[in-house]
């Protein structure tokens, strides 16, 4: 199993956290000659369907093998919390299944979100669909809310979105390295239904997207600088500060630095370039030398482009 010190600090949790919970808890009738502080041992090991000795040797820090089947069967029997259970499982150094994703961001990480003002932040949920976004994001990439709910994706707006390709420098070398960073991050879960339909439907539309995701890359979901050409603000460089929300499972924030100082003196025009597109204003000039997205890629969606994570 673990080493000596982490087999007594396991050792050590299930002997307090029997000894912690009471007979009546657990659904035992106390005797009239009860000593033992909560549970006794052999107690916990009818209640966990496990040998008496086999855990007596767990409470002794012996070296034996401990399966996920028997630390869940633990976990119930001695009432473990959420965080508990993860904690036994790191003691015995059994990987933890992961969490299913939440069912969303929750009205908390809307706020933080809209707090970073006036950098571009967004929330991405475990198959990269676009959960959250602040005023800066919309006024870089278009209104999200405008699209239909099935479109709202990260992957989905690179390889659909012909805007895409005139916006985003490089766009083939950032394409393909969201794809090994997508199938590195998202993982393929079985019977996940919202998965296959995204990854199915790409495959289908686009032949880039086919390609690449067929060469099973891998690419780490770590720092990531982009460079775009905003059609009203011009050149832009952003630096990605990506966290995980540990209170949303499968939810990560993802905001954007300014990585030189010509970026930063342009955030607020962003804010503006939203709230002129989205009263129907006639939009401003782009900068001098600036490229601008073709009328029939602007007729092609409402997104301005997309940095990607």
């Amino acid at each position: 199993m673990a080493d000596l010190q982490q087999r007594r600090s396991l050792a050590e949790f299930l002997r307090a956290r029997r000894e912690r919970l009471t007979p009546r808890e657990a659904g035992i009738l106390p005797g009239p000659r009860r000593r033992t502080p909560g549970l006794r041992r052999e107690e916990v090991a009818q209640l966990s369907g496990v040998s008496v000795t086999w855990y007596t040797w767990l409470e002794q820090a012996r070296d034996i093998t401990v399966s996920r089947q028997v630390l869940r069967s633990l976990a119930r029997a001695l009432m473990l919390s959420p965080a508990e259970r993860r904690h036994l499982f790191a003691l015995a150094g059994v990987p933890l299944p992961e969490r299913a994703p939440g069912r969303g961001p929750g009205p908390a990480l809307q706020r933080l979100v809209d707090a970073l003002e006036p950098h571009p932040a967004y929330l991405l949920d475990a198959n990269w669909d676009l959960v959250g976004w602040n005023r800066a994001e919309a006024g870089l990439i278009g209104d999200p809310g405008e699209l239909e709910p099935a479109e709202r994706n990260l992957l989905w707006m690179v390889f659909t979105d012909p805007a895409i390709r005139a916006l985003l420098v490089d766009w083939e070398g950032q394409a393909r390295d969201l794809v090994g960073q997508f199938r590195a991050d998202a993982r393929q879960r079985p019977g996940d239904a919202r998965y296959e339909e995204l990854t199915g439907g790409l495959r289908e539309l686009s032949a880039e997207f086919r390609t690449w995701w067929e060469a099973h890359d891998i690419a780490e979901l770590g720092t990531t600088r982009r460079e775009f050409s905003h059609p009203g603000v011009g050149r832009l460089t952003f630096d990605y500060v990506k966290l995980a929300a540990l209170d949303a499972p499968g939810i990560k924030l993802f905001a954007c630095m300014p990585a030189d100082s010509a970026t930063r003196e342009k955030l607020p025009a962003l804010g503006e370039w939203a709230a002129r597109t989205a009263d129907g204003s006639p939009a401003a000039p782009a900068e001098a030398g600036a490229p601008r997205a073709s009328r029939e890629a602007d007729a092609a969606g409402p997104g301005t482009g997309w940095t990607g994570p």
